[in-house]
């Protein structure tokens, strides 16, 4: 098969042609239809993530064709169109059977603990536990963008933040899982403010939801100029960059009994940020982390996008080549392209 591989962190990626994946008892073979280009790839390749072993393939946010399976598959065949979340469980664990896969200690990451899905063909382990069927009406590429990003803050906002109607959420950082978070805050009926640096970004906010937004750059407090919309602060915060800066500020701007979540990822020489205790104790802040989203949990998402209250093909910007994606990986913490980037082309 063709595949994005490197052999070195920070090494520049090449496209080689690389054995096919094996299958496993109870997994499958994926031919890849598109898949996500990431800031967790990004991090990946730098080295911050302790998981991948040299030399890697990788891609975590893949939509696709089943065209082999294991002997211990039961409830997936060649020919089904499926995706799959980034984090996937074991299908064994007590983590798995309560129905948290995304915590499961002996999970597995396509693109981190495995080769991934930058190539032609992928395999996926514990099929039966992993897989989520597609609905026609969504194609490979807006499947795609779902798997880390937009899953990811579906988790975040629906469940962890438990938002709902008349809340007014705070967004600190409005790339990719930023607009995620935007979109669906506004299909549950809440109030988003988007906060970033740029302008263009803060446009896509607006465009996908959010009824204000924050320029950060040009602001002298973003956390007061949230408070002063929001009429004293936001019931629910979302970190979607994963910075010190904006950890703080998403805890910072939180009204009395509010609650923060961190999606954006926290590696490297941001693993330790600085937390307003003091607020969080006297006010009985709430915080919390959020990574991935059970498989099972999709239907509740796929039916908000197929009625129509989120359209998340909106938030793809850009539709690439697999050799186009190794500019685009690796100048991901300088060039930020608004959206989300999906390579579609192998």
């Amino acid at each position: 098969m063709k595949a994005m591989y490197y052999e070195a962190f920070e090494q520049t990626p090449e496209i080689r042609t690389l054995p096919d994946p094996e299958l496993t008892f109870g997994g499958v073979v994926i031919k890849v239809g598109a898949t996500g280009l990431c800031r967790s790839d990004w991090h990946g390749w730098k080295g911050h993530d302790p998981d991948i072993q040299l030399p890697h393939v990788p891609g975590h946010e893949l939509a696709g064709k089943v065209v082999a399976t294991g002997k211990g598959v039961m409830r997936f065949k060649a020919g089904d169109r499926v995706t799959v979340p980034f984090v996937s469980g074991c299908g064994h664990c007590a983590q798995c059977h309560s129905g948290n896969q995304q915590v499961c200690p002996s999970q597995f990451q396509p693109g981190f603990t495995h080769w991934g899905s930058f190539a032609e063909y992928v395999a996926i382990d514990y099929a039966d536990t992993n897989l989520v069927i597609l609905p026609e009406d969504i194609d490979d590429a807006t499947a795609a963008s779902l798997g880390c990003r937009f899953a990811t803050s579906f988790r975040a906002v629906a469940d962890q933040a438990r938002t709902g109607p008349g809340d007014w959420v705070a967004v600190h950082g409005c790339g990719g899982v930023g607009l995620s978070a935007i979109m669906i805050a506004t299909a549950l009926g809440a109030n988003v403010v988007g906060i970033d640096l740029t302008e263009d970004k803060l446009a896509l906010a607006r465009k996908c939801g959010a009824v204000a937004t924050v320029n950060a750059a040009s602001v002298p407090d973003v956390v007061e100029a949230v408070r002063d919309i929001t009429k004293g602060g936001a019931h629910v915060s979302i970190d979607a960059l994963g910075h010190p800066t904006t950890c703080f500020n998403s805890i910072k701007n939180l009204r009395r009994r509010g609650r923060h979540v961190q999606v954006g990822l926290m590696l490297g020489e941001h693993a330790t940020p600085q937390i307003p205790m003091a607020q969080v104790i006297g006010h009985e802040l709430e915080i919390y982390g959020s990574h991935g989203m059970q498989a099972w949990r999709y239907d509740a998402m796929l039916a908000m996008i197929t009625s129509g209250k989120m359209e998340p093909r909106q938030l793809i910007s850009k539709r690439i080549g697999l050799q186009e994606a190794i500019p685009e990986l690796m100048t991901m913490d300088k060039i930020e392209t608004p959206g989300i980037a999906v390579i579609t082309s192998f």
